[in-house]
């Protein structure tokens, strides 16, 4: 007879999920996992696979996480410009004891050229993002909020491009005026 899992499977996940973001996938053993995770090693193969089966579903746990929020937290404002911004300001709100990044951006770096399924991935991510922000951009010159003397999709590419090397900015830096001087700077394009 199969026993009842002893531990809520999308509270565990959510601890795979925080040590491959704060070690990366590379440096994360499966013992650390199980230790982390408080399962048993039995328990962590039958319920999420291998290590890599597990990376994967961490991700999107990321992933799904990360678009709850910002539907909560973008997608509410009234006025575009206000959007985009709160969308650059939630990559630099974030645990003052770690730099850790975003675990989207930690895995194109660390994974993209050798993994495909996690390039895949990050490249869905990325995808749903400068999609978001090309229909803000869109919205924004419909209203006459953002200038129409540039391409709106060209726009979210670069905002996108911006909003990366941002994640990437707040793994090296704890200086909160020069990441909102970054801002700034980026978001005057919309003028």
């Amino acid at each position: 007879m199969a026993r009842n899992k002893e531990f809520d499977e999308n509270e565990v996940l959510r601890k795979a999920m925080e040590l491959f973001w704060i070690q990366g996938y590379e440096k994360t053993s499966m013992q650390d996992l199980v230790k982390y995770m408080g399962i048993h090693r039995r328990s962590l193969y039958d319920t999420f696979g291998d290590k890599h089966t597990l990376f994967i579903k961490a991700l999107d746990h990321y992933n799904e996480i990360i678009r709850t929020r910002i539907e909560n937290e973008v997608n509410q404002l009234n006025s575009v410009k206000d959007a985009i911004r709160q969308l650059f300001e939630m990559v630099i709100v974030r645990d003052k004891q770690q730099l850790i990044g975003c675990l989207t951006v930690n895995t194109a770096v660390e994974l993209s050229l050798h993994d495909d399924q996690a390039a895949e991935k990050v490249v869905e991510s990325f995808s749903k993002t400068e999609l978001l922000l090309n229909n803000l951009v869109l919205s924004g010159q419909k209203s006459g909020e953002i200038s129409r003397h540039h391409d709106a999709k060209k726009i979210s590419e670069f905002l996108h491009n911006s909003l990366v090397g941002l994640r990437v900015m707040t793994k090296t830096t704890d200086d909160i005026e020069k990441l909102n001087n970054i801002i700034d700077i980026t978001l005057s394009v919309l003028d």
